[in-house]
């Protein structure tokens, strides 16, 4: 009998421990429902955030009226032909510096659309260029919460951004354009300055981005002009941030904005490498699309550079003069963009970085 007594006292242990246990568990559940609960409740609330957006835009989208712009004559010469191929990235709509706000970012991105029909009409004395492929790089706006005080360095709202004045320049833009070219090609990606919600932006869904539905927008007002194609990569849960614009043999361009690449002693150049050669490798073990070009933005500074088979555009910025570049970065650019031509089955055949600044 005393031989069986700790076994008592054992298993009386085991079943209270087990009732614990059972309670313990129980309460998980419940908090993990709880959560759940919560959870489900807060994605809705964003789809409907997002769907208030679209309906919103579809709904008055026949308030702003975009004329219907003439095709140009048709060019009937076949050999030699050239697409036009423009990096428009980094206008930072709203942003106020000492010679920087919405209205000069108008006019310089209006002055760019005139440069690029200049050029062009230049080149076509050649061979026929008859379409213009437009990689938008992201940070077309500025954004509101982006970093502390930025509310002191803006002129409009993230609205008026990307319900107002962005679309109103940016199909200013496209316009010029299909007044010059019988075919119109936008690859459009995403920009860190797209990002919502400050500090608590992490808590957005990562498809979520200002540039993103600027575009979108964009894209809706063109959805009865055949001479203009669109895409603009998004997809539930990522935050889809880059795409290969396929223009043809030996015209394969992967387009991201730039702020996936860290610099080093303040020159992103090394980072840049390192992350082309990283992709590339995916490429070649079939885990993205293989690309022979490269263009990004970002970083406000014009650069171009060979890595290993891949050639790299770095676009600048429509912003010029800079106070906070200038005491924290011993840096300012030039207000620029490029603007490259290229052949099917050749590549790139010649480049140029257009001035954007005006008298």
């Amino acid at each position: 009998m005393p031989k069986n007594k700790p076994k008592k006292e054992f298993d009386a242990f085991a079943v209270e421990h087990y009732a614990k246990l059972e309670v313990e568990n129980l309460e998980l559940k419940q908090n993990n429902r709880k959560i759940l609960k919560q959870l489900e409740r807060t994605k809705q609330k964003k789809q409907d955030y997002v769907n208030a957006i679209q309906d919103a835009v579809k709904s008055n989208m026949h308030l702003l009226e975009i004329p219907k712009i003439k095709a140009p004559k048709k060019d009937g010469r076949k050999v030699n032909e050239e697409i036009a191929i423009a990096l428009f990235s980094d206008i930072q709509l709203a942003k106020v510096t000492p010679d920087y706000n919405s209205k000069v970012a108008e006019q310089r991105v209006l002055y760019y659309a005139d440069k690029i029909c200049d050029i062009a009409k230049i080149q076509r004395k050649a061979h026929p260029v008859k379409k213009i492929a437009v990689f938008a790089l992201g940070d077309i706006v500025e954004g509101e919460l982006i970093f502390p005080g930025q509310e002191h360095l803006i002129d409009s709202s993230l609205y008026r951004q990307v319900i107002i004045d962005g679309p109103r320049i940016m199909i200013g833009f496209l316009n010029k354009l299909l007044a010059e070219f019988e075919e119109v090609q936008c690859h459009f990606v995403i920009g860190n300055h797209g990002a919502l919600g400050g500090k608590s932006r992490r808590s957005y869904n990562p498809e979520t981005n200002a540039d993103r539905m600027l575009y979108k927008i964009v894209e809706m007002a063109f959805e009865d002009e055949k001479r203009i194609s669109f895409s603009v990569p998004d997809g539930e849960g990522e935050r889809n941030w880059y795409e290969v614009a396929d223009l043809g043999e030996r015209l394969k361009f992967m387009l991201f904005h730039g702020d996936q690449v860290r610099g080093f002693g303040g020159f992103p150049w090394y980072g840049f490498g390192k992350k082309i050669l990283g992709w590339k490798a995916l490429a070649s073990a079939g885990m993205m699309e293989d690309f022979n070009y490269a263009c990004a933005g970002h970083y406000h500074t014009p650069n171009t550079q060979y890595i290993n088979d891949v050639r790299l555009w770095i676009n600048g910025s429509t912003e010029s003069y800079n106070t906070f570049a200038q005491e924290q970065l011993a840096s300012m650019g030039r207000p620029c963009q490029y603007l490259l031509f290229g052949k099917d089955g050749l590549g790139v055949t010649s480049e140029y970085l257009i001035n954007l600044e005006l008298k």
